[in-house]
């Protein structure tokens, strides 16, 4: 590695395949790259090597996050390259755009308020199935300062550092929980109209959907219970609150209904939902709707499983859907 370089790479995977290869074949030659593996058994490892990308492979006795990964990669990639100014983190399944960090790496030295910049990340097939082209809407942030940004994103070290990176305990809403205390310190975090990468979900199933609100309602759960017990806004507290009260709420509603008025007044619980249904199906379609109805179930299940291991001291690793 160039041990002078002012940039360099972090990519975190577990069995992306192809999808890794086609990552890390994006990446420019002059930029040291750090591969990061969630124990791997299609030989990712081997080809990132193969390429000469510093390989870290975590421990398989400790639960895998990604938040877990990106500090590792973080922390070889400044022990190889101590003068790294900016560091850009990638997940596996996702490919850089040709000029983005030129771009981002621009913007950064132009604004030195800002502690991490991010861009338009694009679905690789969002016509193949329902669950990626709802990907693929998701990434379509506003342009502008935000309060967040995702996995892949252009951060500067000298924040980073500040903050001492990641929290390696949070299973989703990682990249939020640290912008979160990026914007506590100081710093702020924008959104630029430049195309960044290419991401493939590779969801065609609905279990791999369901799978991904489980894990988003974990993450809502635990980054709402870090982040609450601060002067600022708790972040994920209108999504913990929407969770619970379109399931567990109306649940609890219908039957108190029915044992006051009796059994027939539980139909209030399929009413209500029906009435959301139809509310969200006239903002995006019957198919969203759907989706977006069930899916208050899917996070209730994260929820749940976040309080009972919270309260059974139990540690939960990365929730995948793949």
């Amino acid at each position: 590695m160039d041990e002078s370089a002012k940039l360099g790479l972090v990519a975190i995977g577990r069995n992306e395949g192809e999808r890794l290869q086609n990552c890390l074949r994006s990446v420019p030659r002059s930029v040291p790259i750090v591969y990061v593996d969630s124990a791997s058994t299609d030989g990712s490892v081997d080809f990132a090597r193969s390429i000469g990308a510093h390989v870290v492979q975590l421990d398989l006795t400790m639960p895998f996050t990604a938040a877990r990964a990106r500090n590792a990669g973080l922390e070889a990639v400044l022990l190889d390259c101590p003068e790294i100014e900016f560091i850009q983190f990638v997940d596996g399944d996702c490919e850089l755009e040709p000029d983005w960090l030129t771009a981002a790496e621009a913007f950064l030295r132009s604004r030195p308020t800002v502690a991490a910049v991010c861009g338009r990340r694009r679905e690789r097939y969002p016509e193949r199935s329902i669950y990626n082209g709802m990907c693929d809407a998701e990434w379509n942030t506003p342009v502008g300062e935000a309060e967040a940004c995702g996995g892949d994103a252009l951060f500067r070290v000298e924040a980073l550092k500040q903050v001492r990176g990641y929290d390696p305990a949070v299973i989703a809403g990682e990249e939020p929980e640290l912008c979160f205390r990026l914007r506590g310190a100081g710093w702020v975090v924008w959104r630029i109209d430049s195309a960044m990468t290419i991401h493939d979900a590779d969801m065609h199933h609905a279990r791999q959907w369901w799978m991904r609100a489980v894990r988003s309602g974990f993450g809502y759960a635990q980054v709402w219970q870090k982040t609450r017990r601060t002067k600022r806004p708790a972040l994920y507290g209108r999504q913990v609150a929407s969770a619970i009260g379109w399931t567990i709420g109306i649940a609890l509603v219908a039957l108190t209904l029915s044992i006051a008025f009796g059994p027939l007044a539980a139909a209030i619980a399929p009413l209500l939902w029906g009435i959301q249904f139809a509310r969200l199906s006239l903002r995006g379609g019957i198919i969203w709707g759907w989706h977006m109805l069930i899916g208050k179930f899917a996070e209730t299940i994260g929820i749940l499983r976040f309080a009972a291991g919270r309260f059974g001291g139990k540690k939960q690793g990365a929730i995948f859907y793949k």
